[in-house]
């Protein structure tokens, strides 16, 4: 069968005609061949299916169990929908790549899966600094705690991560759009992300540099920050309490929320910093890449079914209930 023609006229420009890709060609992990390839994707589907059960159970357990209203367990249910989300566009198509070696994505669809990819990092950063917003208050403000973060304030703090993914990140497809792109059209993961995109341009990309750069710096960075900012002042109200197992017992209620932070914000930093300084093609590059992306969906359910009593117990009497 005939491969469709790989390069398309779009928009007439005064300096002759912007040309976009048809579709774009996907990688997988460089350096490995097809029969690897097909191996690897089984443990992926593990993995989705894994961050599926887990992320579902969450949501249900919450909606279901009506004493599990509190502000912690509500923005648990936001981190928890927006793994689901974001694992179901980034690992069933890496699956078919692995599984099948379907390289192709369409142009369209590649812009649309890197704007939904970033925002919806941005909203899971959003919901992490809501979430040590609420360990902050619970630990130092413990009598201002249900009059500060009442149902509306969640519900308020939940649009508004909603909201600040959407706008920061909408211009990105725009800006990529008004790119031509003469190179090479392999993109170097197994996804799409604005700055492999960015690079496979033949043209000045300073705008999209540039707003790539304060858009992570101004919702990512801010976000660490006040993250950073908020468990100095947990650490310091923990370490004046004087029993010293009730300073273990306050703490121990930011061990999920620490977990997910740092699962996160890790391979975050770390792409970013491999991004502007390691080699576009490198397989640090690449796994920096999908540690990002595929560890959170699958480690947050994990540990905060672990780590939550109420969410634990829930899960053991679902599956005690079920064997009789």
């Amino acid at each position: 069968m005939q491969k469709p023609q790989l390069l398309v006229p779009v928009t007439a420009t005064s300096n002759g005609t912007l040309v976009h890709p048809a579709y774009f060609l996907l990688v997988g992990i460089p350096g490995l061949g097809p029969t690897i390839h097909f191996w690897l994707a089984f443990p992926l589907c593990f993995m989705y299916a894994l961050a599926t059960l887990g992320n579902l159970t969450i949501v249900l357990i919450i909606r279901v169990e009506r004493r599990l209203r509190e502000p912690m367990y509500l923005f648990l249910t936001m981190l928890s929908t927006v793994d689901l989300v974001l694992s179901s566009i980034t690992m069933p198509k890496m699956a078919s790549l692995f599984l099948m070696g379907i390289q192709e994505i369409e142009f369209n669809i590649c812009l649309a899966q890197m704007f939904l990819i970033h925002a919806l990092s941005a909203m899971e950063s959003a919901v992490l600094l809501a979430m040590a917003f609420d360990r902050f208050v619970a630990i130092c403000h413990p009598l201002h705690h249900a009059s500060v973060l009442t149902g509306y304030t969640v519900a308020k703090i939940g649009l508004a991560a909603l909201t600040r993914g959407f706008l920061f990140f909408f211009p990105l497809p725009f800006i990529l759009k008004r790119l031509p792109y003469c190179r090479t059209h392999t993109v170097t993961h197994s996804f799409c992300l604005h700055q492999d995109i960015m690079k496979l341009s033949c043209t000045d990309t300073r705008v999209n540099v540039v707003y790539g750069l304060f858009i992570i710096l101004s919702v990512m960075g801010v976000d660490s920050l006040f993250i950073g900012f908020s468990y100095i002042l947990i650490l310091r109200a923990v370490l004046e309490l004087s029993p010293r197992r009730a300073a273990l017992k306050a703490f121990n209620t930011c061990i999920s929320h620490l977990c997910a932070v740092l699962v996160f914000y890790v391979p975050l930093i770390g792409l970013s910093v491999v991004h502007r300084l390691g080699s576009p093609t490198s397989l640090l590059h690449v796994v920096m890449a999908n540690t990002y992306l595929l560890l959170p969906p699958v480690v947050n359910p994990l540990v905060y079914g672990a780590k939550t009593k109420e969410i634990r117990s829930r899960v053991l009497r679902m599956f005690s209930q079920g064997g009789k």
